[in-house]
């Protein structure tokens, strides 16, 4: 490969070598003057050329140049800094983008689980930042309360029949959810139990710690993880665990059915002209 085929930059002191044809991806651009001479401030200096910016935002700007993409790490939150980078260096794909920061912006979603022994029973509250979330929980999980089927004529000779019917959680607000588990005595000789299910898993679990470790369980396969989990009262033994998880689209492209100008390449470019 040429050496007339790369160029060396130095951004604020940090060094990138790329091709001429990857910093000239978009004519309209400064970058593009820069390469051609046509920009004054901007000039080659002892085989580089020198440009007084950040160079750390500059990484970004280039990896955008080489895939027209716009991927950022996922604790990034320089959006207004790296635009008005891309506002000096001119590239009008790159601040359409970042003019989407509502899309890139990570928003997480918290999910608090409060769980609650008492002798045979277990209640659970889970409250949940994001609506969807608490809908999706809702969808997985079932409870199971045991009831009595009605006496017959050979109820004297055959055991008492017991049904199982299914009811969902409870939902005090849209982003809270609540239920049960375990045994509770209703008269001195019948027992009612609540039985929880959270699919996939086929189970039908009565123990309230079996319970909590596959919710945890199902959150985790979710997609969060605990970030956090601490008594709340030791003398009722209330626990809370709370999970985070953060979700950002993998990449932003260049949408080229709605601005093709801005992907021209420069072999196209040169055509049109």
């Amino acid at each position: 490969m040429s050496n007339q085929e790369l160029v060396t930059l130095n951004v604020g002191g940090k060094i990138f070598t790329t091709r001429f044809s990857t910093i000239k991806q978009f004519p309209a651009s400064r970058l593009t003057r820069m390469l051609d001479g046509r920009d004054q401030e901007l000039k080659m200096h002892g085989g580089q050329i020198f440009v007084d910016r950040d160079g750390v935002l500059f990484s970004f700007i280039l990896d955008f140049l080489r895939t027209q993409q716009l991927i950022l790490p996922t604790d990034f939150s320089d959006y207004l800094r790296l635009q008005r980078e891309a506002l000096f260096y001119e590239l009008d794909p790159l601040v359409d983008l970042l003019n989407q920061e509502l899309l890139l912006q990570p928003r997480p979603a918290l999910v608090e689980v409060r769980f609650l022994s008492r002798n045979t029973q277990a209640f659970f509250r889970v409250f949940g930042s994001c609506s969807k979330t608490i809908e999706m929980l809702t969808g997985k999980i079932t409870v199971f309360i045991e009831q009595p089927s009605a006496p017959t004529w050979s109820s004297n000779a055959c055991p008492p029949q017991t049904t199982l019917l299914p009811l969902p959680p409870q939902r005090p607000s849209y982003h809270d959810l609540v239920f049960q588990c375990g045994s509770d005595s209703i008269t001195d000789n019948q027992t009612a139990v609540r039985y929880v299910s959270i699919q996939p898993d086929n189970r039908k679990l009565a123990n309230g710690t079996n319970v909590l470790g596959l919710l945890i369980d199902t959150l985790l396969m979710e997609g969060f993880h605990l970030v956090s989990s601490r008594t709340v009262s030791s003398e009722d033994k209330t626990e809370c665990y709370c999970f985070e998880r953060i979700k950002r689209p993998e990449a932003l492209a260049i949408n080229k059915t709605v601005k093709p100008e801005a992907t021209i390449m420069p072999e196209q470019y040169q055509k049109k002209k």
